[in-house]
This record gives structure tokens, C-alpha cells and sequence, in this order.
């Protein structure tokens, strides 16, 4: 499970070393190989392959193409690439997608229980008040929490 905020840097070559504390489960589960996307060109969303690969066999089940499932591929696809991690720990984000997010400094690595993303340390937290938890978003969560905590 990623979980938390850890601030990195991209370097000038847009490889982006995975934070000590992401490694380390990575490396527990000997995870070396990642799909590297985004649903909106706004951040990077970086999951291990075999993750990715679950996401593409839930959709490949599905009876029907429809919009919604072919614009994810489509978006998906567009800003996406499989990579390898180097043995300093990068991973090299896709050239299309650190334009789009603007992922060339200062970034945040966020866990996202089963993959990682990563957004542009300035415009996210430029983003956090206009992104406040309202009234409505908390009653939600309660309630997928208490359905989940009542199974």
C-alpha cells in the first residue's frame, strides 16, 4: 500500500528517483517494471506492471467498448509508457506527459494505495484550497468507510 507525500525533484534528463520510503515496498515485492500515464495530462500516475496489467484485464472483461472506457485508453495510451526502474532507483517519465503536467522540478509523490502520482510540487499546492474537503465529500467517505468497516 503507497501512502503519504514525498517530495522529489525531476532532473534535467526527466527521470525521477523514486522516494526511500515507495522504494522499499517496491523492492519488497521485486517490482522493477511500471506503466507510467495520466487520465488528464495534469500528473503523472506511475503503477507497478502488474497493477496495470489487473486494470487492463478488468476492462478487457468488459462486454462492451464503451465512450467512457475507450477515452481513459485513449488518454491512457496517449500520455503512457512502460518503463523500466535504473539501478540508481528512476525512472524516466514519458517526455509528452512531463510537458502536459509540467513534472521539471520540484514534484510531489503521492501514495495512492496501489500506485504513485506525482504532480508539480508549486501547482498542487497552489490547488489545495480551491480542493478543500466539503461537507458533502466527508459524509461520503464516511459512508464507504462504514459500509467497508460493516462487511
Amino acid at each position: 500500500m503507497f501512502r503519504g507525500n514525498h517530495p522529489a525533484k525531476v532532473d534535467e534528463k526527466g527521470r525521477l528517483k523514486l522516494p526511500a520510503a515507495f522504494k522499499q515496498l517496491l523492492d519488497a515485492q521485486h517490482v522493477a517494471q511500471f506503466y507510467i500515464t495520466s487520465v488528464d495530462g495534469k500528473s503523472a500516475e506511475i503503477w507497478p506492471l502488474a497493477e496495470w496489467e489487473r486494470q487492463e484485464n478488468l476492462l478487457a472483461e468488459s462486454s462492451t467498448m464503451d465512450d467512457a472506457v475507450a477515452k481513459y485508453l485513449n488518454l491512457t495510451s496517449y500520455y503512457g509508457q512502460q518503463v523500466e526502474m535504473d539501478t540508481q532507483s528512476r525512472v524516466l517519465l514519458p517526455q509528452i506527459l512531463r510537458a502536459a503536467a509540467r513534472l521539471d522540478a520540484e514534484v510531489a509523490v503521492m501514495g495512492k494505495i496501489n500506485h504513485l502520482q506525482v504532480h508539480n510540487l508549486a501547482l498542487f499546492e497552489e490547488s489545495l484550497p480551491a480542493n478543500a474537503l466539503t461537507p458533502d465529500d466527508r459524509k461520503a467517505v464516511a459512508a464507504l468507510l462504514s459500509r467497508r468497516s460493516s462487511l
